[in-house]
């Protein structure tokens, strides 16, 4: 009677560390969707007026802005045409 108590726990810790190692492989495979290059095309809200320049958030991260087209006040939202190093171009969503 022990030996199947000994077979039964060791195909569950086989099961477990199998489904434990399955999900760290495919964790490691997947592409990493953070980044400047992914801002391009997002939707921001402003947090500080842009006129031209302000801060933006994204995802709870705050960037600094520059406004292509006029003044944009708080709460309402851009989207970003271009990353040019830390500042973010973005113009008012219509």
């Amino acid at each position: 009677m022990d030996t199947w108590l000994i077979v039964v726990i060791a195909i569950c810790v086989a099961g477990i560390l199998a489904f434990v190692v399955e999900r760290v492989v495919r964790a490691h495979r997947q592409q990493v969707s953070a980044g400047r290059e992914e801002l391009v095309g997002r939707t921001a809200e402003v947090e500080v007026t842009l006129d031209p320049k302000g801060i933006v958030l994204i995802e709870g991260e705050r960037w600094a802005a520059i406004s292509e087209k006029g003044r944009v006040k708080p709460g309402e939202e851009v989207i970003v045409t271009k990353v040019d190093g830390l500042k973010l171009r973005v113009v008012k969503k219509e």
